[in-house]
This record gives structure tokens, sequence and C-alpha cells, in this order.
């Protein structure tokens, strides 16, 4: 490559990882097999070395793959899958391989989620479960919520009430709709106050107080001061009004079923763990997890299909028929091509040997920042069959959506129904399309959906 990228020596110096990786794939694409997509041993060998010269790190060349999101960034990682799969800088790594991520994510023990400061800050020096090790803490407080947030509610509460908002919503958008701001962000928040019993102070403020944190906890890897400085002021607010919810339901109770009164009556049965500080930060971790993703996800299926007019068409066949196994289906494989963050953060809390045994065997020292390629794995042709392809039959194990291992995403179950729903009535609609101005392209505030807007007959 050196020899043929046109650049002189000390040009090359100068390339960031992205740039140096998407001058690899400019050059090495001649010399791939398109019948399996090998890469001749002495191409290999000569691309390695240019990883290796490259200075960026690891989160600079993520940062810098975020900002160029309209180049899709699979063909990037393509090549890393098959040069690097495990890649080193100093105390950073890139790991892109499926079975390796779900190493990461399973070795809960080895590899800790990073939250855990953050969490704190938010919550006056308290942590919640989303941010904690494997532990008795954390046992007890994600049973403690299962028992509350019940499976059986998706099925009898949540797909209802998702189904109504979301159908009335659409009913009254007199054919435009921005998807974020007038669908899938007021959705969850509706779903918040109906079914954990606690809104904040208006709708809006909910909305946005959610998103805030949720930016602030789970995607500022490079600690923004400025976001902070946001992320603070929202933290308080939203703790005041959930204090608030629960001397209010303390004071008066009313038989109406949800979460947080659910959560008063463990906490009368003596059970551990569910003081009101406790009850208060485990639902400000979920209020936060609720909102912000489901809007985002919505909107990035549906830019998605809108780019693919043959499963658009699917997709609207199976709203319009009530078939929601097979829209489901549509909705997060268009989420595979689509999704929300490239990569997860884990923090390595010993040295540790990734991918024993394999030939990519690699060692990861103690301390280490560890990026999880989560879109890279969903598109590994040495785990996932026909990989870019657009197909319907995909198993479950294939996806990343919701993570893996002990921090998999809590209300996955709840998501699983709740993304298709959210925009079944609007794909039922005639005549679906993009607003024709620049508000018909999918539009982001920070990492997060900031709007959509589409018309339909």
């Amino acid at each position: 490559m050196a020899e043929s990228d046109g650049k002189p020596a000390g040009e090359r110096e100068h390339m960031t990882l992205l740039e140096h990786l998407r001058a690899l794939f400019q050059w090495l694409l001649p010399t791939v097999d398109p019948s399996n997509m090998d890469i001749p041993h002495d191409a290999m060998q000569r691309a390695r070395k240019e990883l290796q010269e490259a200075g960026e790190t690891v989160e600079e060349f993520l940062s810098e793959l975020k900002a160029h999101a309209a180049a899709p960034p699979e063909p990037i990682f393509a090549i890393l899958r098959r040069l690097q799969p495990i890649l080193v800088q100093k105390d950073q790594v890139l790991v892109t391989r499926f079975r390796d991520v779900q190493e990461v994510l399973a070795r809960d023990d080895v590899f800790d989620v990073p939250y855990a400061e953050k969490m704190r800050l938010i919550t006056d020096g308290q942590n919640f479960f989303l941010g904690m090790p494997d532990s008795p803490r954390y046992a007890q407080d994600v049973s403690n919520m299962r028992i509350l947030v019940r499976r059986d509610d998706v099925a009898n509460i949540v797909a209802p009430f998702v189904a109504r908002t979301a159908e009335s919503i659409v009913a009254n958008a007199s054919g435009a709709l921005d998807v974020v701001t007038g669908l899938s962000q007021l959705v969850p928040a509706r779903l918040v106050a109906r079914y954990f019993g606690t809104p904040g102070t208006s709708e809006s403020e909910l909305i946005a107080w959610a998103t805030t944190l949720f930016w602030f906890l789970f995607m500022d890897p490079n600690d923004d001061p400025d976001l902070k400085a946001r992320a603070l002021p929202a933290s308080v607010a939203l703790n005041a009004a959930v204090d608030a919810r629960i001397a209010e339901r303390k004071a008066s109770p009313r038989a109406v079923d949800v979460v947080l009164a659910r959560c008063l009556e463990l906490q009368g049965s003596g059970a551990p763990g569910m003081n009101d500080l406790d009850i208060r930060n485990n639902l400000i971790g979920l209020i936060i997890g609720a909102i912000p993703t489901t809007a985002t996800a919505c909107a990035l299926v549906l830019d998605e299909l809108l780019r693919r007019p043959e499963q658009l068409a699917g997709a609207r066949q199976a709203a319009c028929a009530g078939e929601d196994a097979l829209l489901s289906s549509y909705v997060f494989e268009a989420l595979r091509f689509n999704p929300m963050s490239p990569a997860m953060y884990r923090h390595a809390n010993r040295d540790f040997t990734l991918a024993k045994g394999e030939h990519r065997e690699t060692d990861l020292p103690r301390g280490a920042t560890v990026l999880v390629a989560t879109q890279s794995a969903m598109f590994d042709e040495h785990y996932v069959q026909a990989a870019q392809e657009f197909r319907l039959d995909r198993s479950a194990r294939d996806a990343l959506h919701f993570g893996h291992g002990l921090h998999a995403c809590f209300g996955q179950y709840i998501n699983c129904v709740q993304i298709p729903g959210i925009l079944k009535p609007l794909l039922q609609r005639k005549n679906l399309r993009r607003a024709a101005d620049a508000t018909g392209q999918y539009r982001k505030a920070g990492p997060l959906a900031a709007g959509l807007t589409v018309h339909f007959d």
C-alpha cells in the first residue's frame, strides 16, 4: 500500500487511522477474491504494517468514524475483521469479530462497565445496577426490578398502550410527522408516565432530561465538559421529580397498578434494597434508558427502510396485515444495517488473553479501554450467514442490538415490542415517504436522533 497510495512518506505519517483504513480499502479491493473475500497473504502483511504505523488512537478512530456517519463504516470494519480483528494500540483495543465481542461482553469478571463514576454523579453518590459489577448488590437490585417489571406486562400493558398511543398520534398528524419529536420520543415518554408511574413535570422536560443523561452516561467517552454542565442540572431535576412522585404516592396511595406502586408494596414487605433512595435510583436508570434509545432506534429503522423500497414495501405489507412477527423481522434487520452506535466500551480490570487458542489470540493489558464493535460483529462473515444480505430469517443469536451478558439491556423485551409497535401505524399509511426538503433526512443531536420528517396520504 505504501508504494501505491501516491502519498510521500512524510505525508503518510500524518494520516489518521481512518484515512489509513480507507486507503487500505481502496488498495486491497482489487486484490480480494470476490467469491470468498479472502485477501492474499502478502497484501495482508503489508496492510498490517500500515496499521501498526498509524499514529491515531482507537478512540480517535471511532470518534472520527462517527463523525463521518454518512459514509457506511462496514467496509472499514470488514478490512479490520480480516487484517487485525483485535486491534491494540497502547492501552486501547478495538474488537471486531462476533465471537470476540461476545467473549468480552460475557466476561464481566474481567471487563467492567465504565459507567459507575458518572452514575454516582447523577444520583448524589449512589450507583445503580447498570453500572455495577456482578455482586450481591447487583443481584439484589436486578432481582427486585425483575419482580416489579414483569415479562407478562409486555403483552398485557406495554403492547396495547404503545399501539393505542402511536395510532392516535399518527391519525392526528394530517399527513406529515417528525418521526422523532412527534412520535418516537412521545410514546416512550408517555409509557414511562403510565407504566412506571413517574412522569416529569412536563413531557418535554422528561424527554430532555433522559436524552441528556443517556448521552452523558453511555455515549460520552471523551468527557465533554459542556455536556456535563447540562447533565448535572438535568439529574437534579429528574431526581426531584421522581422523589416527588414517591412522596406523593406514599402520602396518598391509589389503586393504580404502576411499577412505582409495586416498588412501595415491596418496600412495605421489608425487602432489602428498596428504601426510597434505592427505588428512586433504579427508576431513574430505567427512565434514562427508556426514551432516547427507543426514539433513536425507531428513526434509524425507518431511515434504513426508506433507503430500501423493496423492504419498505414488505414492512408495510406486514404492518397492514397485522403480521407482527414478520414486521419485527423487518425492523430489527433494518436496525442491524443502521444501528445506534458502532461500539460499546469496557475496561479491563486485569491482564487477559482474548480469543485464546485462535490465530488472532491477543494479550490485552490491565487497564485497557476495550471498544467492542457490535456493528462490525453483526456483519462478521465468519459467524453471521450471508451477513451483507437483508434477511428476515435471522436468529436472535446473530443480533447484538441489546448487548450481551450481564449488562444486556434490561428493557429489551419491552423494546422488542415497542419499537415495531411505534412504527406500525406509520407503516400502515399509504405513500409513506421522506419530506422533500432537508427535514426528510435523518438528523442527530450529538449521537442521538433529533429529527426525520415523513409525509403520507
